[in-house]
């Protein structure tokens, strides 16, 4: 008889043995990269981090992964999420898909990694907003204005 679905044993992390074939021991033990991924919440879904391994957004060691890769604790991944990319060393297995603050206790960013994350961030608010796409009849007067340099806008149009 095939087990069901809300069967205990089935669970992520119902076996804690470092022993066992994906168990988890704390700290030892090893775990499927895309089950780490979504249990240290780089991403929201398994799914998500499952396509993102096998879409190449994920390596280890500078290589390319499977899904099914067991990560252990001292490898070193680099993630790449959006245009933010993350660059971890492995420090534990999580048991389970915890809070945020106990996920970030399971892996450690270089410090490289965290420098270039805050550079974009502040590059996109320096950017300013993108256009919303074709502009309308009073931001075509005021560009018409600008390019053919009949002035800008004064102080009375400002509101």
């Amino acid at each position: 008889m095939a087990p069901r679905k809300n069967d205990p044993s089935r669970r992520h992390g119902a076996d804690d043995s470092p022993d066992a074939p994906g168990g988890t021991g704390g700290s030892g033990g090893s775990l499927r990269v895309d089950k780490w991924l979504w249990c240290t919440r780089f991403f929201k879904t398994r799914g998500l981090a499952q396509e993102a391994v096998d879409g190449g957004h994920v390596q280890i060691g500078g290589d390319r992964v499977k899904a099914s890769r067991m990560l252990k604790p001292g490898d070193r991944l680099q993630v790449t999420r959006e245009r933010e990319q993350y660059i971890v060393d492995v420090v534990s297995i999580p048991v389970r898909r915890g809070p945020a603050a106990e996920a970030r206790q399971h892996y450690r960013e270089t410090p490289e990694s965290e420098a270039g994350r805050v550079r974009l961030r502040e590059l996109n608010r320096l950017a300013g907003p993108v256009s919303s796409g074709r502009p309308d009849k009073r931001e075509r007067r005021d560009l018409m204005r600008i390019v053919k340099g009949r002035g800008g806008l004064t102080d009375g149009d400002l509101p």
